[in-house]
């Protein structure tokens, strides 16, 4: 059967709409291979021409396969489909990760979710990819378990446009890593030090921007080491693209890496005196996106974050 065979009379199908992008519509006669008649989800009635087999809509996936957790399931798997079947996962069901294939589709919830903890990891540990609900440990799980088998390098690599959680993501992967690659209070020491690299570099590389609260202006590769057990033995981290324009200028709404306000808030603290600190307003480095303020967060208390990561590593109060 060919495709065109599909767009019968009572065909579901896609079409494009100016406001939600894509809406449901449903075939109201046989394509008669120049025209497609179509009834769209309000009642109103509509007919596509079609020149070139491109002209025809996608079809929708039946509505046993909607909100499948893997998106290589559906029947068919074009944009639509990928959309609709996120948001439904999404806005219907409260799930924000989604396969397709091996890669996970992660939407960004902009709130914290309680199903990180160490419980969590438990349950994930030793289990195959897709025996669970698509998760970040889930895949994390699948590297750390291919690295003992095959004993070989695995790579995570955590992409998307800015405020897409690629900053959360990989911090809860590393997480997973210290949590399973830990044993005995030598390792345990180390998968602190592993863990204390975020804050410290949240605080010099990240900053407030109009799209996203703690977006990241620079690139990072996290390598992190494990013994002939599967310990965790030591990290590193490299950093590139840093954008050096923002410590001079910030747009409207905009922010000055962190670190700059949580010294300015943090401006009492005895380690700060000599430094002739005062409110970030009253710098022309800080003060230009005339919005230093960060919602739910504060400032002098991430600076004590940052602080005691720092001496975590292993930084003292004369190295400042």
């Amino acid at each position: 059967m060919s495709t065109k065979e599909l767009y019968t009379k009572g065909a579901r199908v896609w079409i494009k709409d100016p406001e939600t992008v894509w809406k449901p519509a449903t075939v109201t006669s046989d394509f008669d291979g120049k025209s497609l008649p179509l009834e769209d989800a309000d009642g109103g009635a509509l007919t596509i021409t079609v020149k070139e087999d491109k002209d025809l809509p996608p079809l929708r996936n039946p509505d046993i396969l909607i909100g499948e957790n893997d998106l290589t399931s559906l029947s068919y798997l074009h944009e639509p489909a990928v959309l609709h079947n996120l948001e439904v996962r999404f806005v219907d069901r409260n799930e924000i990760y989604t396969y397709c294939g091996i890669v996970l589709v992660a939407i960004n919830p902009y709130f914290e979710l309680q199903i990180y903890n160490n419980d969590t990891i438990m349950a994930y540990r030793g289990q195959n990819m897709g025996d669970l609900d698509p998760h970040i440990y889930a895949v994390s799980e699948e590297a750390f378990k291919l690295m003992e088998r095959d004993n070989t390098n695995q790579s995570i690599i955590v992409s998307g446009e800015s405020g897409a959680g690629k900053t959360v993501s990989a911090k809860y992967s590393m997480r997973y890593f210290a949590s399973v690659g830990g044993a005995g209070d030598t390792e345990s020491q180390v998968e602190r030090r592993v863990m204390a690299s975020s804050p410290i570099m949240e605080a010099i590389g990240n900053a407030k921007t109009t799209r996203n609260d703690n977006s990241s202006r620079f690139g990072k590769y996290i390598e992190i080491d494990f013994s002939k057990t599967f310990h965790i033995i030591g990290a590193s981290m490299r950093t590139y693209l840093l954008e050096k324009s923002r410590v001079v200028f910030q747009a409207s709404e905009e922010r000055n890496y962190h670190i700059f306000y949580q010294m300015c808030a943090a401006k009492e603290r005895e380690e700060l005196q000599g430094l002739q600190l005062a409110e970030a307003d009253d710098f022309i480095y800080t003060n230009q996106g005339n919005n230093p303020i960060i919602d739910n967060v504060d400032d002098q208390k991430e600076f004590g974050k940052t602080h005691e990561a720092l001496k975590l590593l292993g930084f003292s109060e004369e190295d400042g």
